[in-house]
């Protein structure tokens, strides 16, 4: 094979694996609706109504389910894990450590402080953070995916 024509299959090996790559991407609404989700469950468990804890429990289920089978829905193929790779691991974990870690913090702090609705209060900037930081999340993985050598460990 000449230089060219490997050089051309190279590209279109990287064009495909973009495609894997963008084609199971979480999208940007999705974070949205997990974070009005969120707020939305919170207040019905704090208004302490065991009505609007009962509907509000089965309309966060239903959103739940309804919001992560349209995402495993548009999902054609799954990316292999090692894709990610240690750096993409501790990416979504750190993500998740500063989420919950401002929530159960500023719920705490809000509650000590005698204000009402505290965990309502606290998962609204975990909401922001999730509608924000989500799709900024998904690009890094993205990016971090398309750097990885197209030979990858078998």
């Amino acid at each position: 094979m000449d230089p060219i024509d490997a050089e051309l299959a190279l590209a279109e090996v990287r064009a495909r694996r973009s495609q894997v790559i963008d084609a199971n991407s979480i999208p940007s609404w999705f974070w949205r609706a997990i974070g009005v989700l969120m707020v939305m469950f919170t207040a019905a468990v704090e208004s302490r109504r065991p009505w609007l804890v009962a509907i509000g429990s089965v309309a966060y289920g239903i959103g739940l389910a309804t919001t992560i089978l349209l995402v495993v829905r548009q999902a054609k193929v799954q990316v292999r894990p090692s894709l990610i790779g240690i750096e993409g691991f501790l990416a979504i974990f750190g993500f998740t450590i500063v989420l919950v870690g401002i929530g159960v913090g500023l719920g705490l702090g809000l509650e000590a402080a005698g204000v009402g609705w505290p965990a309502t209060l606290a998962v609204i900037p975990v909401a922001f953070g999730l509608a924000v930081g989500g799709p900024r999340l998904m690009g890094f993985l993205r990016r971090l995916m398309r750097s990885r050598p197209l030979a990858g460990d078998r």
